[in-house]
């Protein structure tokens, strides 16, 4: 069986990153400024639409894979998988919103990711691994 759950883009990331790119273009096009800076501001635009496209997570033959781009590949065994919290914790991490999962796996290590769809992925998770204790948030704004 393999499962991919696409990763939610998150408006909360989305327009302040846009905003502060549209407002360094709008800088630096009403001053003299060479086209370099605007063909790096160009570059970082691609390179984080092609993070959004590229962040996934695939359930696998009882492995968890976590996907951002070629920044960051992981992969957690579901059976290590010891819990699953609701957060909307800002660290960085692979995942383009800030309604997150933290999955807890082995005895200390933990990853954030943003399903879109948070009740699949858990599911498709506990059929495979039924002791995974799961921490929902009382208030679901997402």
């Amino acid at each position: 069986m393999e499962k991919k759950f696409a990763s939610k883009p998150g408006l909360e990331i989305i327009i302040p990153t846009g905003l502060l790119l549209a407002l360094i273009c709008v800088v630096m096009l009403t001053n003299p400024v060479s086209l370099s800076g605007l063909v790096i501001v160009g570059l970082l635009v691609l390179f984080l639409v092609y993070l959004f496209i590229n962040t996934s997570y695939t359930i696998k033959d009882e492995t968890l894979y976590v996907k951002c781009g070629f920044l960051y590949n992981a992969q957690i065994s579901i059976k290590s998988i010891t819990k699953i919290t609701e957060t909307t914790n800002i660290l960085s991490s692979p995942a383009t919103s800030i309604h997150r999962l933290e999955i807890v796996y082995n005895k200390f290590d933990s990853v954030q990711i943003s399903p879109k769809d948070k009740d699949g992925f858990i599911q498709t998770i506990q059929m495979m691994n039924p002791s995974v204790e799961v921490a929902r948030r009382k208030n679901k704004n997402n």
